[in-house]
């Protein structure tokens, strides 16, 4: 699957250019996060790399292939929960590798361990806060055993304590030896989970690079602009 790399890839709706000749290469390891200002493509770039948003102009190819394979998964901001109990949602990402039910709701229960949901396991999850339904969420991508897992602002709108889980949740998976592929706002975040920072403005890649070099001396005048204005203290780069 890797090295994933996008050349020239564009996507313009209705003639608008949310994407415009974006090159990128990601490697098969650590978190890589995606950064930049509302409505940029963030999330469209990581629905193409899903493979659930066809590329129409420019190239995308996973490794030697030119569609992704099952050892993908992606969790959006607002998961999708079924009227069921914890442990069947938990499992419900593993339908398609055709499992034994049995191992299907071993793997389940372990990944429930994991995240701290054990004891919920018999409960409808539709009772589970938000942040326990991300980390539910979280479970089921993670038993799928994924090389790469697409998070789009997972811990938008949690509290402070739940952000804390859901982000131990993601170390463990990236210990797991899954690269993570990961947007968010919260700049606060990135430093504390980020190995790199990818940088979208203006339809393109304007920075990729390690998050201590991305935030000590971003390149570009945009990435300075963006750092300065969402940090809730101020910074100044040395021109």
């Amino acid at each position: 699957m890797f090295p994933i790399e996008l050349s020239g890839v564009a996507f313009r709706p209705q003639g608008r250019n949310v994407l415009d000749g974006l090159d990128l290469r990601l490697d098969g390891e650590g978190i890589s996060i995606v950064l930049g200002p509302n409505g940029v493509g963030k999330t469209v770039l990581l629905r193409m790399i899903a493979g659930l948003l066809p590329v129409r102009e420019g190239r995308l190819a996973w490794g030697e292939a030119s569609r992704p394979d099952a050892a993908i998964a992606m969790v959006f901001q607002q998961p999708m929960i079924l009227r069921s109990s914890v442990l069947d949602n938990a499992a419900l990402g593993m339908k398609p590798l055709r499992l034994a039910r049995g191992e299907r709701l071993r793997r389940a229960r372990d990944m429930l361990e994991r995240v701290g949901l054990a004891d919920r396991a018999a409960d409808s999850a539709r009772l589970l806060s938000g942040g326990e339904r991300q980390r539910l969420a979280l479970a089921r991508a993670w038993a799928v055993r994924p090389r790469l897992l697409l998070l789009d602002e997972p811990t938008a709108n949690l509290d402070p304590s739940a952000v804390d889980a859901v982000e131990r949740i993601i170390r463990g998976i990236r210990t797991d030896g899954c690269k993570v592929l990961m947007t968010t706002h919260n700049l606060g975040q990135a430093t504390r989970l980020a190995d790199d920072i990818v940088f979208l403005a203006d339809g393109r890649v304007q920075e990729h690079a390690p998050a201590q070099q991305f935030f000590a001396r971003p390149r570009s005048a945009a990435a300075r602009r963006f750092i300065q204005a969402e940090l809730p203290w101020r910074i100044r780069f040395d021109e």
